[in-house]
């Protein structure tokens, strides 16, 4: 596993976008991103900050299921 990059909420959400989530909505900081498959829906709330600290990071690809290669250096 390689070493994961410092990303903004914003970087996230595009990553997140090219995997097939779409922003449900924007309240506060917070941006709310859902992908509807057969087996069911996933929300992932993803913060909108300048820098993503590595352990909200890590959330957001565990609640999104998304590989971890996306988001390393």
């Amino acid at each position: 596993m390689g070493r994961l990059r410092v990303l903004s909420g914003r970087e996230v959400v595009e990553i997140l976008a090219t995997l097939g989530f779409e922003v449900v909505r924007r309240r506060g900081s917070h941006v709310v991103v859902q992908r509807r498959t057969a087996d069911g829906t996933t929300t992932v709330p993803v913060p909108d900050h300048r820098e993503l600290r590595v352990g909200t990071l890590l959330a957001v690809i565990r609640q999104s299921g998304a590989p971890r290669a996306r988001f390393e250096a």
